[in-house]
This record gives structure tokens, sequence and C-alpha cells, in this order.
């Protein structure tokens, strides 16, 4: 049930950190990815019978609707879009609902939102081709839950309010599309992650933001890449076939207590 042989799998946002794992998870599992980026991932070259890089700015119609046509034409057809690719959150100083300018604001739930958004209707001409197919949807914790501004201080990290705002949205959008697709035998599911940080940035930041980090997740500790890929793989295999509007929260427990 969970084999991907004969899929094709579209992941936008697909050679960043989450993203990179997510294609290689679907790669093992037999899909044909097309990693959907503006930068190319490395680790493409050890998947180069199954995995293709479509260079792509989920920012722009047009780049969005070209990665398409360009899968389609690679692969015949398309049978999952997995939509990870976000942008412009306005992280740092100017990243409060105090001094947020209303054009970061509109950039923010843009790149969280409006990139689904674009995304999705433009894969639905092609699932419709193809007889039905699944809509992945990334949304987040935050999304969900404020985050905890005792735990944040000054470390740097702190979650600006248009991330969460978008996000949020993410999870609407992602009922309203199941609601309304699902006559075209389309499923749409999201995945709400927790704490995944990149090692990179956060060895930039404090001890003590890290601890209570740590302390906020019932597992007591951050998640890895790798755990991110079984949903996505549920999601996308016919093991779920009888799932849409469905979210699945993977936090360690953080958004529980």
């Amino acid at each position: 049930m969970f084999s991907l042989k004969n899929k094709v799998v579209v992941v936008t946002g697909g050679s960043g950190y989450l993203g990179s794992s997510v294609a290689e998870g679907l790669l093992a599992m037999g899909a044909q990815v097309a990693v959907a980026d503006r930068t190319e991932w490395s680790g493409l070259s050890s998947w180069s019978d199954q995995g293709y890089w479509a260079h792509c700015d989920v920012s722009d119609t047009a780049s969005v609707q070209e990665m398409f046509r360009q899968t389609k034409e690679k692969f015949g057809h398309i049978d999952a879009l997995v939509n990870m690719a976000t942008y412009g959150a306005g992280y740092g100083p100017a990243g409060t609902v105090d001094r947020m300018t209303d054009e970061d604001w509109r950039i923010g739930v843009d790149g969280a939102l409006g990139t689904v958004f674009r995304c999705t209707r433009e894969v639905i001409p092609y699932l419709r081709e193809n007889g039905g197919g699944s809509i992945v949807n990334f949304a987040s914790m935050y999304g969900v839950v404020s985050p905890d501004p005792r735990i944040y201080g000054d470390s740097g990290a702190n979650n600006p309010p248009n991330y969460g705002a978008g996000k949020a949205g993410v999870l609407q959008l992602t009922r309203y599309c199941a609601a309304h697709l699902a006559a075209d035998q389309i499923r749409v599911n999201s995945i709400t992650p927790g704490a995944f940080p990149n090692p990179a940035q956060q060895a930039n930041q404090n001890e003590s933001f890290r601890r209570l980090q740590r302390e906020k997740i019932m597992m007591g500790r951050v998640g890895t890449p790798r755990e991110i890929v079984g949903p996505v793989v549920l999601l996308v295999s016919d093991a779920s076939s009888y799932m849409t509007g469905s979210d699945i929260t993977i936090d360690g427990g953080w958004t529980t207590w």
C-alpha cells in the first residue's frame, strides 16, 4: 500500500532542509520526483533515473505554470503535489506585530499561504487529467498555537505573526480544497510540523533558548528531517486512500499540553 512506484510527485521547496529529506524518502519508495525549487538539490545526482530538478519560484505564477508543464513533459503525468515551499516570513527585530510594515505582512502571508494556493490551483488540471491524485500541504504548529514569547526572548528565533497567520490559512485551505475537489478524486490533506530546526541555524541560538524549547516538547527533543518523511509517504500513497481534509501533527507533543 505504501509503494510509490510509477507515481510522479512534485515537491515544492524540495531542495530545502526538510524538503530534501522528503524528496529522498519519496524516491526511496519508488516515486519519480520533481524537486521544484530555485536551487538544485545536490542529492539528486544519486537518483538521476527517478529525480528531476524543475526550477520554480513559487512567488511567481508563470514560474509555477512552467514547472508543472516541464514535469508533465518529463514524466508524462502528475500524481501528487507536496506543498513545502515558503518565503518572506519577516523574522528579525521588525518582525513583531507592532513594528511589521504592511508590505512585510503581505509578503509573509503570501509566502506561507499564497504559495500553497498558487501551486494547488495550477496542479488541479493535471490531477484531473490523471483521474485524481493527492495534495499534501505543509502547515505549522504556529498555525494552531501561538509562539510562547517566554521561551524566545532575545534568541533571534522569534516567530513573526504573518507566518502563523498564513499557516493557519493553509489548514483552512486544505479543508476547503478537500471538500471542493473530492468529486474529482483529488485528496487534499495537511501536515503540521513542530520544531524541526536546521542545526546550522540552531548553532547560532543560545543554550537558554534551546533548553526552554526542549522543555515545551513532551518528548524532550526537536525533530529530525527523517521523522517527517513517513507521514508524507502515507498521504501520497494509496495507504491513505480514504483520507481527505485531514491534518497530521508531528510535533513531539508540543501542541497537546
